[in-house]
């Protein structure tokens, strides 16, 4: 199995705080430094998979890299630097409890729910007579809490808003962002023969008060990318569309019988598989950034990293 970065366990210079989630391993700096490690974990049913994938945490750092500068024109954000490929440093923000879902296409939780029969979703009319994957004639925005642990859960702005999660001039300053950053991200697509299905962006507000995007964005863990290329065909026979996200992983669990259910145990991945995983990553970002995905040495993975980092804070 190639080297990939399963866990760090670096001390800062200055290191305040170390917060190790899902796939990142954050470490924050003197209260006011974000360090932003991608590890190759890969989750799934809010579960952590036991192997890493090759080379995804740089998939993952570059391709919001790319994005985050392409955007700054749109929201200010937070990154500052990127010292390393699977590394983002930037600003601490306070982050806002929600999670701002956007929604091009019926696919995917949204087609789940429809198909069960309902018709709303976090409080957004969706039309009778829609088939899955169609797309919708103005993009949905569809919340979800930020749980620290467990299940985001579908909210409304309704309850946003009455729940004081977010005071309502902010929430309409993060809606108009939301969708400025989906037809962003949609035309950046569509020139790479893509389509951006639908994605989530977590804002903060930094030091200043001032609303900033946080974390990645566009990346095949936060966003769902369709071919141009077939997609009326598919639409038209009711055949799945071919798509780069990591719904292929979700799938290949299902069929192996887990969904992240009491009792289910995590199918065996295997080399083979991991390696095969690591393809549909990089296959992303090279269609959707245009650039040659590069290998960087992994033979010592965790000492380049620590190292880039050190020598970028030392300045």
């Amino acid at each position: 199995m190639i080297n990939t970065i399963k866990g760090t366990n670096f001390q800062l210079p200055g290191q305040t705080k170390f917060y190790n989630g899902k796939v990142r391993d954050v470490y924050t700096v003197n209260n006011e430094t974000l360090v932003m490690v991608a590890s190759d974990r890969i989750s799934a049913f809010d579960h952590v998979l036991p192997e890493g994938i090759p080379y995804k945490g740089q998939v993952l750092s570059q391709i919001a890299a790319k994005f985050l500068t392409a955007t700054a024109d749109i929201v200010p954000n937070w990154m500052e630097a990127t010292p390393d490929p699977s590394v983002t440093i930037g600003k601490m923000c306070e982050p806002f409890m929600v999670e701002m879902v956007i929604r091009g296409y019926l696919t995917g939780h949204a087609w789940r729910e429809y198909k069960a029969g309902k018709r709303m979703l976090c409080g957004v009319p969706m039309p009778d007579g829609m088939v899955e994957n169609q797309k919708f004639e103005t993009p949905l925005i569809t919340p979800t809490t930020k749980a620290e642990v467990g299940h985001d859960e579908d909210i409304s702005r309704e309850e946003i808003l009455a729940q004081g999660l977010v005071a309502e001039a902010d929430y309409i300053q993060l809606e108009e962002y939301t969708r400025a950053l989906f037809q962003r991200g949609t035309e950046m697509a569509a020139d790479k023969g893509l389509i951006l299905v639908d994605t989530k962006y977590e804002f903060g507000t930094d030091k200043n008060g001032v609303i900033t995007l946080i974390d990645e964005i566009h990346t095949p863990d936060s966003s769902r990318y369709f071919y141009i290329e077939g997609y009326e065909e598919s639409i038209a026979n009711g055949t799945q569309q071919k798509q780069l996200s990591k719904e292929f992983v979700r799938q290949w669990l299902i069929e192996n019988g887990f969904q992240g259910k009491e009792g289910q145990l995590i199918p065996d991945m295997s080399e083979e598989y991991c390696t095969s995983v690591s393809e549909r990553y990089i296959e992303l970002f090279e269609y959707i950034t245009g650039d040659k995905f590069v290998k960087e040495d992994v033979s010592d993975v965790i000492n380049r990293v620590e190292k880039n980092v050190l020598n970028y804070l030392a300045q």
